[in-house]
């Protein structure tokens, strides 16, 4: 016996909110959160201060509900999400700030309403990605968006490494923090000549875009960290890489005195090969020199 088709009539509205001015807010994404039955946010309690900045827009669904939706507990979430769609609701998914997905969470609640058969419809609203790269002007024509850099220096290298003869622009996220370290492994990995742009507090009244080249910018904030959310950019590769040696170049390291666990270090940048690889040549370079 065949089943019977269901239609759902519920749909899931992917909403981009502001990332600190409340004016970048469309009049439909304000629409679209007053309306929902339910609204799944990465932060409840900026959420509801985006909604009763939206509230008081017009008028308001009556049994509109607010529900958490973070990495914790996105995948399981996702479930009750797409039940309620299948009931007909309207549900509205927001990051604590941009787009959700990107970097937030979203892609759950995405998979799980097309598995269910609702539709999907993006509010398209602020991003610190295109914020972030319009502001550096850099090439915008073709760009590569990766998100966080790995937190360990060891991936985080391997990482610049493999990217070392990317041609578009290249666009990551970064703690302040951390972006001391990141800039001087970028530096190490493209050049300290290749062109980037710090962009910071996107949006905000204190919005700032640090721009100059890789080397410059890992000097600057080495002397501190920089304030606020950090959207860095770089210049992508204008001509073919040079090719490494690995081989030579760990046999030259290790005749400099430098041991196998820095050697392999140093390489794992230029390269993007993991560095348990170069570690392990290393040591048989050593022994059979």
């Amino acid at each position: 016996m065949t089943g019977q088709h269901v239609t759902v009539t519920g749909t899931l509205f992917i909403v981009g909110t502001p990332i600190g001015n409340l004016e970048d807010l469309s009049l439909r994404a304000a629409r679209v959160l007053r309306e929902a039955d339910l609204v799944a946010a990465e932060d409840t309690r900026a959420a509801r201060f985006l909604l009763a900045h939206v509230d008081a827009l017009g008028p308001v669904n009556p049994e509109r509900k607010i529900v958490s939706n973070f990495d914790g507990n996105e995948a399981e979430r996702s479930a009750r999400l797409a039940e309620a769609l299948c009931e007909g609701r309207r549900v509205a998914v927001i990051s604590e700030a941009g787009m959700p997905g990107i970097s937030d969470p979203g892609a759950y609640a995405i998979a799980a309403a097309i598995a269910a058969g609702a539709r999907v419809e993006v509010v398209p609203g602020p991003s610190a990605v295109l914020a972030g790269l319009l502001g550096s002007g850099l090439p915008a024509e073709r760009f590569l968006f990766l998100g966080f850099p790995p937190r360990e220096a060891g991936a985080r290298r391997a990482l610049l490494g493999t990217l070392r003869g990317e041609p578009a622009t290249m666009i990551f996220y970064e703690a302040p923090d951390r972006v001391a370290a990141t800039l001087a492994d970028a530096a190490d990995a493209f050049g300290a000549e290749r062109r980037a742009s710090l962009g910071r507090e996107l949006t905000k009244l204190h919005e700032e875009h640090v721009r100059g080249t890789l080397g410059e910018l890992a000097e600057k904030y080495a002397a501190g960290p920089p304030r606020g959310e950090c959207t860095l950019v770089i210049a992508g590769g204008s001509a073919a890489i040079e090719a490494v040696d690995i081989e030579a170049e760990l046999r030259a390291l290790l005749a400099a005195g430098i041991g196998p666990k820095d050697a392999a270090a140093r390489l794992v940048v230029r390269t993007g090969k993991p560095r348990r690889v170069l570690y392990q040549l290393a040591l048989a370079l050593q022994r059979d020199p």
